[in-house]
């Protein structure tokens, strides 16, 4: 039977009959359902009445409710062994005799067969029932979706999805300290400047902590021709972590590009029109070893110090492997993780022989696969998982 649906049309009945019973005592009966067997009248009403009557001045409505609903029933018709053929396919109520009750109410009992689940047909035409076809969320099927297949409004609907995740972003220790009556530490110069009042005897001390700041994260984005149909996505993720983490992002091309402050718009459409005029080198060559020097010589350099580094591309590269070995390690002596997200790593088969990716591999410290949106979800939760139980 379908518990939940027995017990909302019950409640309904005895609703309009003037008993108090709102959503927490239908929760309630639902489970009660659910703990006995409910083969009986006596299991039902005792079932009911604990978790729907909460007033002495209900027992009357819900006795006058029950007594018309499973008075003159068939008892065969409340057992799980009914026979389906003795209703039509569509009903979903059982039929009981005597058209009038003591409640004033006709029509079926409030006893619902959960639906019949939809038969797989085979290949051959059977007509023989096979396993139910499961249908998944709408959500989770468009996660697993090439990007290219996407249009903007799903490419909208999963970002709320990733943002989601990085809602908790870790923090980490920084060299500031803060003035906290739980800290452990005494602050020398504030304890002194406090003791001038009192002939420089040192009388209340005050104390200190360190300052945790979330753990900066650092976004280089391939927006080259071979990275057309993941350009969209790519721009979406960059995003959420320029919104939610406060992230610094560069998209690049044969140039590179800061696309922080256009991804901070409120409005997603216009931030991702904004990025896309401000990167006018978009789909045309790579120079991934050129543009991650460009940014460790620039002054944004000093923001890869300590910083998650985060490069999406394919690898294709047109500078030379000596070039992008030497950049990579650069990168990697001044970052706190490199991790690399490349759309074409989860296929079947696949093994990092381009020159630019077999040259920058020794320096991530993993590469991982972003062809879809679940993909990334994935991605950011396995870049999380070392901050969050290190607590850096």
């Amino acid at each position: 039977m379908d518990r939940a649906a027995f017990a909302v049309a019950l409640v309904d009945r005895c609703r309009r009959a003037g008993l108090s019973a709102g959503l927490t005592e239908t929760g309630d009966l639902i489970r009660a359902l659910s703990v006995v067997s409910a083969g009986s009248r006596e299991e039902i009403y005792w079932s009911a009445r604990v978790t729907l009557v909460r007033r002495q001045a209900d027992l009357v409505a819900f006795e006058r409710v029950f007594a018309g609903v499973f008075d003159d029933a068939v008892p065969l018709s409340l057992t799980r062994d009914a026979d389906p053929a003795a209703r039509p396919e569509d009903d979903v109520q059982l039929p009981f005799p005597g058209a009038t009750s003591r409640s004033g109410m006709n029509g079926g009992l409030p006893w619902a067969t959960l639906p019949p689940p939809v038969a797989a047909r085979d290949e051959a035409g059977d007509d023989a029932p096979a396993v139910p076809e499961m249908l998944p969320a709408a959500l989770a099927a468009l996660a697993e979706r090439p990007f290219d297949e996407l249009d903007a409004a799903q490419l909208e609907a999963l970002t709320r999805t990733l943002a989601a995740e990085l809602e908790y972003w870790p923090r980490r220790r920084s060299r500031r300290r803060a003035i906290d009556a739980r800290g452990r530490r005494v602050s020398l110069r504030h304890t002194i400047a406090q003791a001038r009042r009192t002939a420089f005897e040192p009388v209340t001390l005050i104390r200190e902590r360190p300052v945790r700041r979330p753990r900066r994260a650092v976004l280089l984005c391939d927006v080259s021709g071979s990275m057309r149909a993941q350009t969209a996505a790519y721009l979406h993720l960059m995003r959420v972590f320029a919104t939610v983490t406060a992230a610094e992002v560069f998209a690049f091309a044969t140039t590179l590009t800061r696309l922080t402050p256009a991804l901070r718009h409120p409005s997603a459409r216009e931030a991702i029109a904004h990025a896309s005029e401000a990167a006018t080198d978009r789909f045309s060559g790579t120079r991934i070893a050129s543009n991650i020097a460009a940014l460790l010589d620039s002054p944004h350099g000093n923001t890869l110090r300590g910083a998650l580094v985060l490069i999406a591309s394919d690898g294709w590269d047109s500078d030379p492997p000596e070039r992008m070995a030497a950049a990579m390690a650069r990168l990697r002596r001044r970052a706190h993780r490199v991790i690399w997200l490349n759309p074409r790593a989860g296929a079947h088969g696949f093994a990092p022989k381009v020159a630019g990716m077999s040259a920058a591999l020794p320096f991530c410290d993993r590469m991982l696969p972003a062809a879809t949106f679940g993909d990334l979800v994935t991605a950011v939760r396995i870049l999380l998982a070392p901050l969050v139980s290190s607590r850096a």
